[in-house]
């Protein structure tokens, strides 16, 4: 066989393992293991285990990783997911549809502090499910609405997807950090503007608007004072250059693990459950890079993502409409893939391709930011893009007396208004540049 044919081989199997419900930290690695062995043998694939997995698992950076796990998880076992919702409720409640709004606005805050799409949607589903349907929502807008505004953990600094394709890329985390935010902006002017037109073309999915009292604003936002303190003192340092992303991650979860305990909602088990929690996530994190490092090591040894690179810089087309393709492919692997197996399987294979075309003039470190933001904005896409809309399945999962095909009814529109983002995010850079460069 060609080492073009291993490539191809190992991508297959890697493929078919998934559709039989192989852990994807197995799925890359066993093919991976298989084909670096038919390219070159025993020896060399030994000598490349011994070196590679330490590697990866001992560096300095993957430990913002395990430590805003641990922040998030701490937010969640200390009950703050509640006091955004109350406080985003006391706002917006004032306007048809406003607790479907507090959803997606409390889904985003607790997002920034979390940096776990899937912490962020069950967490604040169980808090704001049963009462959206306690009012009068309808079950296929009030699921559609959690699970979409969950995705917004993806690309809201501290994501975890966005740190590591920073360190796949080696690009700076806190100027990833600062790009993601317009396009996150984008994201919910999208989904606040989405819910108006749809409780108003369908009256009948939202109850009657309901203004909280000055009163209930201010007892609101005495809860909600912590996380808005957490958010400054950890981004503030690590915007102000006073500490690094690491350095504050660490900060950030020390100020959660104490101001949880200061209020009274943390004990011993909410404790062992939060280190458990973030234990086991960071696990899986870690195993998945070593899966996915010993495949990419085969696919590099097969000299594909070369020859792909090749293939691409002699196509006589715009690079725009390159990037568009890659778009397309990152949402139909979204159908089979978690975002993190896909950031860490496709990123070392099409980073070098995207950073050999020219688009708009850009420089290197503009391109690998912006190529970052608009990977992160497809996986925001498909947290709960059909068949396989992880954000869904979880949102089915609490919200049983919700048929999973009511959901996906459900959140078409937010698949629009997420569509025309992606759009004008390709087309204009600036969009995601822009706060990069007057900051920093």
């Amino acid at each position: 066989m060609s080492t073009m044919s291993i490539g191809l081989s190992v991508f297959a199997l890697m493929l078919a393992l998934m559709a039989i419900r192989v852990p994807i930290a197995i799925s890359m690695f066993v093919p991976g293991a298989v084909g670096y062995l038919m390219l070159s043998g025993w020896h060399p694939l030994l000598a490349h285990l011994k070196g590679a997995v330490y590697g990866r698992v001992a560096g300095y950076d993957l430990s913002v990783i395990p430590l805003f796990m641990l922040m998030g998880a701490f937010a969640v076992q200390g009950g703050l997911s509640k006091a955004l919702f109350d406080f985003a409720n006391a706002l917006l409640g004032r306007f048809k549809g406003g607790m479907a709004m507090a959803g997606i606005l409390a889904c985003a805050a607790f997002g920034s502090i979390s940096g776990s799409t899937v912490a962020t949607t069950a967490t604040i589903a169980q808090v704001a499910y049963p009462e959206m349907r306690r009012i009068g929502y309808n079950g296929r807008l009030a699921t559609a609405v959690l699970a979409t505004g969950g995705t917004m953990g993806v690309l809201l600094p501290p994501s975890v997807t966005l740190m590591v394709y920073a360190i796949l890329t080696e690009q700076n985390i806190t100027k990833m950090f600062l790009a993601a935010y317009i396009p996150a902006l984008l994201a919910a002017v999208g989904y606040l503007l989405a819910i108006a037109i749809m409780v108003r073309l369908h009256p009948e999915q939202a109850p009657a608007a309901r203004a909280a009292s000055s009163g209930e604003v201010m007892q609101a936002a005495g809860k909600v004072w912590p996380i808005l303190a957490i958010f400054f003192v950890v981004f503030g340092g690590i915007y102000g250059g006073l500490f690094t992303a690491t350095e504050g991650s660490a900060i950030g979860t020390i100020l959660t693990f104490a101001i949880t305990l200061i209020r009274g909602d943390m004990n011993r088990p909410r404790f062992v459950n939060a280190v458990r929690s973030a234990a086991q996530t960071s696990g899986m994190i870690f195993m998945i890079f070593i899966g996915a490092d010993m495949i990419n090591a085969a696919l590099a040894l097969s000299q594909l993502p070369m020859q792909l690179a090749d293939l691409v810089a002699h196509l006589q087309i715009s690079p725009v409409v390159v990037m568009a393709g890659v778009m397309l492919f990152y949402v139909v692997l979204g159908c089979v893939m978690d975002e993190m197996s896909m950031i860490l399987l496709t990123v070392p294979t099409l980073f070098p391709v995207i950073m050999g075309m020219d688009f708009f003039g850009l420089g290197g470190p503009d391109k690998a930011l912006w190529f970052g933001i608009l990977i992160l904005t497809v996986c925001e896409i498909g947290m709960i893009f059909p068949p396989v809309g992880l954000n869904v399945y979880i949102m089915n999962g609490l919200a049983k007396d919700v048929p999973m095909a009511e959901t996906y009814k459900g959140v078409v529109p937010f698949l629009i208004t997420d569509a025309i983002r992606l759009s004008l995010l390709i087309m204009f850079p600036a969009l995601t540049l822009w706060l990069v460069h007057r900051l920093m």
